[in-house]
C-alpha cells in the first residue's frame, strides 16, 4: 500500500485515502466528509479499479497535483511544516498550504517567555514558502516553534476559527516523518499541522487506534521498571570502545523509550538514574521534560542512594 491509494476498513464501512504511512505501520486514512483516521495495515484491504468497475460503482476522481485538499478548519490535513534536505548538513524550512484555504501565517521560534519571529505572511492555497535553514547536527539545540494560522474570507461565508500550533523537534521521533511533501514533489520531513503537533500523546493514539482495532488484537502496553539505570554498563555489552557522543546516544534513547512506555501504559511515576559525572546526561535529560506537556513535574531523587544521580519524572 502506498500514499494516495484508496482502501476500505476491513471492520467497519468506512473508505478512504491513504494520507500518511509512518515506520510503525499506522496509517492516516482521509475518508468521505474529509476527516482523517487512525488505522492499521492489518485493518486495510486494498480497493482495486476493477472491483469498482465490476459493482458499477463510480470511478474516484483522482485529484491533479494541482488540486489541493478540501479543509476543516483547526482539523485542516492541508498545512504543513517541512524539512527539505539540502545536503547530508543543512535543511531548509518550509511552510505549505495544500488547501483551498488562504492563511496569514505566522511563524516564530520560542526561547521560554522571548520569540523570534521567523515569518510573517499570507499564505496562498497551494503555495510552499521557505522561512529559514537549520543544521541538522544541532537539532537538539534548536527551539520550539511557534504557528499561528488566521483563515482569509474574500466573500460572507461561515468563519473558520484562527489556530496556533506549537512543535518542539525530537530526533526519536524526527526521522519517522520523511516521505514526498506535498507541493514540494521532494522528499522531506514533513510534519502535518492539522493535528496536535505538541509531544507525542501515546494514550490518545492508543485510544484513537482502540476505537477501530477488535478488542481481541488490542495489545497492551509494555510498562517498564519503576526505576531505570541509565549507566552505560547497564545498557552496551562493549561500552569501553564507544565515544562519549554515541554513549550519550544510547542513554537518551533508552530514556525515551522508557519515559515513552510509562506514559503509554498508564504509570503516574518512573525513576532514572543517570549518575553525578559531568552533569551531560541530567542536564539533557531535564531539558526534554520541561518542554514536555504532559509531565506534571520532575526533581532530584535518591540522595541517600545515587547522591542526586536520579530525577523522579511524575507523569500528569
Amino acid at each position: 500500500m502506498n500514499i494516495g491509494d484508496r482502501v476500505r476498513l476491513l471492520h467497519g464501512k468506512e473508505e478512504g485515502i491513504i494520507r500518511k504511512i509512518s515506520s510503525s505501520g499506522r496509517m492516516q486514512i482521509e475518508i468521505e466528509d474529509g476527516f482523517i483516521i487512525p488505522a492499521l495495515k492489518s485493518e486495510l484491504v486494498l480497493i482495486h479499479e476493477s472491483e469498482k468497475k465490476y459493482f458499477g460503482e463510480k470511478p474516484v476522481e483522482e485529484k491533479e497535483i494541482d488540486t489541493p485538499l478540501p479543509i476543516s478548519g483547526p482539523n485542516d490535513q492541508g498545512l504543513y511544516l517541512a524539512f527539505l534536505p539540502i545536503n547530508d548538513q543543512s535543511l531548509s524550512l518550509y511552510l505549505i498550504n495544500d488547501s483551498r484555504q488562504p492563511y496569514l501565517a505566522h511563524v516564530s521560534e520560542v526561547f521560554g517567555t522571548n520569540q523570534r519571529t521567523l515569518l510573517a505572511a499570507t499564505l496562498n492555497p497551494g503555495e510552499a514558502k521557505k522561512f529559514d535553514d537549520r543544521l541538522l547536527k544541532e537539532m537538539d539545540e534548536w527551539p520550539a516553534f511557534l504557528l499561528r494560522f488566521i483563515p482569509i474570507h474574500n466573500t460572507l461565508e461561515k468563519a473558520i476559527p484562527a489556530f496556533e500550533r506549537q512543535l518542539k523537534m525530537k530526533p526519536t521521533q524526527f526521522f519517522k516523518h520523511l516521505g514526498k511533501a506535498p507541493r514540494l514533489d521532494k522528499t522531506a520531513y514533513s510534519f502535518p499541522l492539522g493535528q496536535t503537533t505538541k509531544e507525542l500523546d501515546i494514550r490518545a493514539l492508543n485510544q484513537e487506534l482502540d476505537q477501530i482495532r477488535p478488542k481481541s488484537e488490542t495489545p497492551k502496553a509494555v510498562k517498564p521498571s519503576r526505576s531505570i539505570d541509565l549507566h552505560i554498563e547497564k545498557l552496551a555489552t562493549d561500552p569501553k570502545g564507544m565515544s562519549n557522543s554515541e554513549i550519550l546516544r544510547v542513554q537518551l534513547e533508552t530514556f525515551d523509550r522508557n519515559l515513552d512506555q510509562a506514559m503509554a501504559s498508564g504509570m503516574d511515576e518512573i525513576t532514572f538514574i543517570h549518575g553525578i559525572g559531568n552533569g551531560v546526561l541530567r542536564k539533557e535529560i531535564h531539558k526534554r521534560l520541561s518542554q514536555l506537556q504532559n509531565i506534571k513535574y520532575f526533581q532530584d531523587t535518591q540522595k541517600d542512594q545515587w547522591g542526586y544521580g536520579a530525577t523522579l519524572v511524575r507523569i500528569s
